[in-house]
């Protein structure tokens, strides 16, 4: 059972699931055998196909289409200015460390599975790499965190192939823009046929049906299969930049970003695996493959309709059968701007489980990597920092799959506003210093001194994402979705006009909070415990559209839009939060 809000969805009994994916009603077993023509042409890995009239609608690795004209500094691809991203970050991001969890009870599975949609139908290419770093200012006075490189790692998305020189700079989805499960298998031949059980040959239909997993049922690390150089690319985050072997491989290759995302990862890969099981094993091994498959993907599509959609207030019109004449593909604005959920990410996972599921050794062993432990009542208590799980596939098996995915239903995610925790905000990486005999302990989420420090903002990555996607202004985007345009900060954010802030921009005071509230609106007392964990709203000493017009100067409602088709979820505030990829430069009033 997934329960991402007050929704609760089951995804165990086939029968339904079958009904959902559009399955024929199945026949009896006995009418089950090999020569039953009981196998539908399976969709494709990559995508394509689906509208029979425009086969490469969706398809992986082709261009994101865009609703609005590209917007770049010399009309071909080079980056418009703008106030530096970290600047912005410091004052519209920053939640000085007061959290404000979610006012309709939406879980942590929210931005979990948020982030596991994401994965499913979105990612840029970045190779070729083009490193354009970020300006770190260890002298703003909003500036609370320190690193020894005076900038953060920015790297710009790859042009597609033939543009960005005499024509517009475009983009190239690696995935397929349907909610497919293409996260689970891969959305090529090569991948699939690795992880799957059987032969590595390149061809995945000769091999076996279920999907590789360990002896202890968890994702396949990198070497697995030989040959760690062998196994499909992954991103390396964290401690595995030092340690790839270690890496888990599977459909996406963001799996190791964090243990929750890992977590789905590893459910989903056994979830096929249970399907198999229940499958006749007279049917052929490819059938039985294709018939799990498809049914994964239902399953990740009722969810996503039935509790995810729902849990965050998106209602949908009625479905009217099939257009052939909408392209499905996914936007570069949806892609860029309008899918962006990292205020809701919570900072740590709080795992509860009776004593004793945890060796004293390996309770030990936990607190060594930055995790609070806590006995109670015949109970312990892990809150791990997102630091610690970053990167981390050997803490989700330490930890166990069962305590992570249930912390995930134990707490709120985070408001869906314009702050983001600095877990996210302001990450502190570490690299080996040259006399450092073992590099692996620059990896652990505490500070060494035996490794430099340095900070990597998720806010300002965003910020700048717009900058390299040439996204043009918030109006020019709302006159593109045919919306009217906003002339104020204050029309955007639904608050009353403030005074100018002029030069208390630089001033650390106005980010503080002066008022809290929780879910029934009650008032919660500024620094007691009730603030940390039951504040759903809260008051600054400046209202966010102070704090925008006075990064932007006289600009007005200057930014990257948020406004998509399918987002309505606080959309003032959510619009508010990204203007500053293009604060400081005027956009028509």
């Amino acid at each position: 059972m997934i329960a991402v809000g007050r929704h609760a969805v089951h995804a165990s009994a086939l029968a339904v699931v079958l009904i959902v994916a559009g399955w024929p009603a199945a026949p009896a077993p006995a009418q089950l055998h090999a020569s039953a023509p009981y196998a539908p042409r399976p969709r494709t890995l990559n995508g394509s196909g689906n509208n029979a009239a425009h086969p490469r609608w969706g398809k992986a690795g082709t261009q994101y289409p865009r609703i609005a004209k590209a917007d770049y500094a010399d009309g071909i691809g080079q980056m418009r200015d703008g106030s530096a991203a970290r600047y912005v970050s410091n004052r519209i991001f920053n939640d000085v460390g007061q959290n404000l969890f979610s006012e309709n009870g939406v879980t942590q599975w929210g931005w979990a599975w948020g982030q596991w949609l994401d994965h499913d139908f979105g990612r840029e290419q970045d190779h070729p790499r083009q490193s354009t770093p970020l300006a770190f200012n260890p002298r703003d006075p909003l500036e609370s965190f320190e690193s020894l490189l005076l900038s953060i790692d920015f790297w710009r998305n790859a042009a597609a192939p033939g543009t960005g020189v005499t024509t517009t700079r475009q983009q190239v989805n690696e995935q397929s823009s349907y909610i497919d499960a293409s996260n689970v298998y891969g959305v090529t031949r090569e991948r699939l046929d690795w992880l799957r059980g059987g032969s590595v040959d390149g061809n995945p239909t000769n091999d076996g049906p279920r999907l590789l997993l360990s002896p202890d049922h968890y994702l396949p690390r990198a070497d697995a299969r030989g040959a760690p150089s062998a196994a499909p690319s992954m991103e390396l985050d964290g401690a595995l930049i030092t340690t790839p072997t270690k890496a888990v491989v599977a459909g996406d290759r963001r799996a190791n970003e964090n243990i929750a995302l890992t977590a789905i990862h590893t459910l989903f890969a056994r979830e096929h695996n249970r399907l198999i099981g229940r499958l006749p094993s007279n049917l052929p091994a490819e059938t039985r493959f294709q018939i799990a498959r498809r049914v994964v993907g239902a399953e990740e599509q009722y969810i996503t309709y039935e509790a995810f959609l729902p849990a965050l207030g998106v209602t949908l019109r009625p479905y009217r059968g099939y257009r052939p004449s909408v392209n499905s593909s996914l936007s570069n604005e949806f892609a860029v701007v309008g899918y962006r959920a990292h205020s809701m990410v919570n900072g740590s996972f709080d795992a509860t489980e009776p004593a004793g599921t945890w060796s004293d050794a390996k309770l030990t062993s936990f607190a060594r990597t930055g995790i609070t432990v806590k006995s109670h009542d015949g109970l312990v208590a892990l809150s791990i920092p997102l630091a610690a799980a970053y990167g981390n596939p050997d803490l989700l098996e330490r930890v166990g799959i069962g305590p992570i995915l249930e912390s995930l239903g134990a707490e709120r995610q985070y408001r869906n506003d314009e702050q983001l925790d600095n877990s996210l905000r302001s990450v502190l990486f570490q690299i080996p210093k040259p006399d450092t005999p073992d590099p692996r302990a620059c990896g652990l989420p505490v500070v060494d001194t035996r490794c430099f420090s340095f900070v990597l903002d998720l806010g300002a990555t965003d910020i700048q994402r717009g900058r390299d996607h040439g996204m043009p202004t918030y109006n020019a985007m709302r006159v593109a979705y045919g919306l009217a345009s906003k002339p104020t900060f204050e029309d955007i954010t639904g608050e009353p006009r403030a005074d100018d802030l002029g030069s208390r921009i630089n001033d650390r005071t106005i980010l503080d909070f002066v008022s809290l509230r929780d879910e029934h609106g009650s008032p919660v007392p500024l620094g007691t415990p009730a603030a940390e964990v039951d504040a759903v709203e809260g008051t600054r000493r400046t209202t966010l559209a102070s704090r925008l017009r006075a990064i932007g100067g006289n600009s007005r409602a200057c930014a990257t839009a948020t406004v998509s088709s399918t987002s309505t979820i606080r959309r003032s505030a959510r619009s508010a939060s990204a203007t500053a990829s293009r604060i400081g430069t005027p956009s028509p009033s």
